[in-house]
């Protein structure tokens, strides 16, 4: 299995391929919606990276990426500035899944 990365810069592109991660620069929401059509179909692939920009610009397609149950795998990764999420990204994810307030 092998992975494939969705990217908005030219840089985070490099970094993954420097350790192997063939991927692409795209910046449309169109042309992201027909690269993930098309990468869905592929048997080789296994997990499919996006820079976190990407998937802002496709949540539904996130979404159900993420939620079927069959590869590939979607997986939100930062880019060269950093991640956007907040600081407690984790703790207020637990709250909103089941529910339980963490310190």
């Amino acid at each position: 299995m092998k992975f494939f990365l969705i990217s908005d810069n030219i840089d985070t592109q490099i970094g993954m391929r420097l350790v192997g991660v063939k991927g692409v620069v795209v910046h449309e929401k169109e042309e992201i919606l027909s690269l993930l059509s098309e990468i869905e179909k592929k048997k080789d692939v296994g997990i499919i990276l996006v820079t976190e920009k990407i998937a802002t610009l496709v949540p539904e397609a996130v979404r159900r990426l993420r939620t079927s149950k069959s590869l590939p795998l979607l997986t939100i990764i930062p880019d060269r500035h950093g991640t956007r999420r907040p600081k407690d990204f984790i703790t207020r994810y637990i709250r909103e899944a089941i529910g339980v307030k963490m310190k």
